[in-house]
C-alpha cells in the first residue's frame, strides 16, 4: 500500500525572516531556494524577505575567489574555511558549480569536495548551478550573500566557476578579489590580462609544495614583474604570495593579505563607497535580467521568435533585421530608433 508523503509546510515571509535571523539550518537553504526561484510568486516573496533582511546585512567580509580549473579553488577554500572556523569565525561558502546542459543542475557538488568544512557547525556551503550566467557566478549570488550575512556569517567566500568567463561580475559584488595561480607561470603569465590585474587584490600561487616550491616562487616573481609592467607604479598594487592549500601552508598569510586590504578600505571610507557603487550596478543588472525575461516571455515575441531564428539560421535574414522585428513586436520600435 502506497504511503502518502507529508508535504512540507509552506513558510510565510515572517517564517523565513525569523529562521534566517536565527540561522536555522532547516530554514536557511529553503530561503536561498526561494531567492533563486524564477517563479513570479516566489520572486515577490523573495523581494519582501530581502527588504526585511536588508538592515541586518553588510557586516561580513565578502571575498571572491577565482582561478582556472585545477588551480585548487575548493581545496584552498576548505583549508581557509577550517582555519577561520577554528578561530571562532562563521563562514559561508557560495560555490558556483558549472551547470549541466541537460538538467541545469550543479555538476561538481562542492559539499562533496569540501567534506571536512561541510561538517563544521560554523560553516555553511551552498553549491549553486551557474545556469549559463556569464561571469562565473550564479544569477542570484548577490541576493544569497545578503541572506547569509543576515544569518550572521562573518566571512563570505564566493567561488567562481573559473572557466574563462569575465571575472568582472564577481569583483563587482565582493570587497576583495583573490585569484589562484599554478606554479610554472608559462602560458598563464603570457595570457594574463590587464583587466584581471586591475580587478584582483591578491594573487596566490597555489600548490607550492616541496617539489614545486621553487617553480611557485619563480611564478610569483614573474607575476609581480607583470603587475609592475602592466599597471605601473601604484600605491596599493595586488599582493602576490605562494601557498599550499593541500598541506595548509601559508594559507594564513593569504588571508592576512585579504584582511589587510579590507581593513584599509574600511578605515579610509573606500569600503562604503565601493559597496555603494556595487549597489547601483546591481540595480541595473537586475533591470537588464528582467527586461530579457520579459522580452522572451512576451506573447508577440514568442509568436515570431522561432520563424525569425530559422530565417537567421538559413541565412535569409541578417540578425540586425531580425532583432528589429523582435523589438518592434515587444513595443520598443520608437524607443530604439529602429
Amino acid at each position: 500500500m502506497k504511503r502518502d508523503v507529508p508535504r512540507r509546510r509552506q513558510l510565510t515571509t515572517e517564517d523565513y525572516f525569523d529562521g534566517v535571523r536565527a540561522c536555522d539550518i532547516t530554514v536557511l537553504p529553503r530561503a536561498l531556494t526561494l531567492i533563486e526561484s524564477s517563479n513570479p510568486g516566489h520572486q515577490r516573496q523573495a523581494e519582501a524577505l530581502l527588504t526585511q533582511l536588508l538592515p541586518h546585512t553588510g557586516n561580513a567580509i565578502r571575498v571572491g575567489i577565482t582561478g582556472a580549473p585545477g588551480a585548487g579553488k575548493s581545496t584552498f577554500i576548505e583549508a581557509l574555511g577550517l582555519q577561520l572556523t577554528a578561530q571562532g569565525r562563521r563562514v559561508a561558502v557560495l560555490a558556483v558549480d558549472p551547470s549541466s546542459g541537460i538538467s541545469g543542475g550543479s555538476i561538481l557538488g562542492d559539499k562533496t569536495r569540501m567534506a571536512r568544512l561541510a561538517a563544521e557547525p560554523d560553516a555553511y556551503i551552498r553549491p549553486s548551478p551557474s545556469a549559463g550566467t556569464l561571469g562565473g557566478v550564479a544569477s542570484k549570488t548577490r541576493e544569497s550573500m545578503l541572506v547569509c550575512e543576515a544569518a550572521g556569517y562573518e566571512v563570505l567566500l564566493i567561488e567562481t566557476v573559473g572557466v574563462g568567463q569575465s571575472e568582472t561580475m564577481v569583483a563587482e559584488m565582493t570587497d576583495c578579489f583573490l585569484t589562484l595561480m599554478l606554479p610554472g607561470a608559462g602560458d598563464d603569465l603570457q595570457g594574463i590580462k590587464r583587466g584581471l590585474l586591475e580587478l584582483v587584490d591578491v594573487i596566490a600561487v597555489n600548490k607550492a609544495d616541496d617539489a614545486t616550491r621553487k617553480a611557485a616562487e619563480v611564478a610569483a616573481h614573474q607575476y609581480e614583474m607583470a603587475i609592475h609592467s602592466i599597471l605601473g607604479k601604484q600605491d596599493n598594487p595586488p599582493r602576490v604570495l605562494t601557498c599550499s592549500a593541500l598541506h595548509h601552508q601559508r594559507v594564513d598569510e593569504v588571508w592576512q593579505s585579504i584582511e589587510d586590504r579590507y581593513t584599509a578600505m574600511k578605515a579610509d571610507g573606500e569600503l562604503v563607497a565601493k559597496r555603494r557603487r556595487q549597489q547601483v550596478r546591481w540595480l541595473w543588472a537586475i533591470i537588464e535580467d528582467r527586461m530579457k525575461q520579459a522580452l522572451r516571455e512576451h506573447p508577440g515575441v514568442r509568436r515570431i521568435r522561432d520563424s525569425l531564428e530559422a530565417d537567421v539560421l538559413d541565412g535569409n535574414l541578417p540578425p540586425e533585421a531580425a532583432a528589429s522585428k523582435i523589438l518592434e513586436a515587444f513595443g520598443l520600435q520608437d524607443h530604439c530608433g529602429v
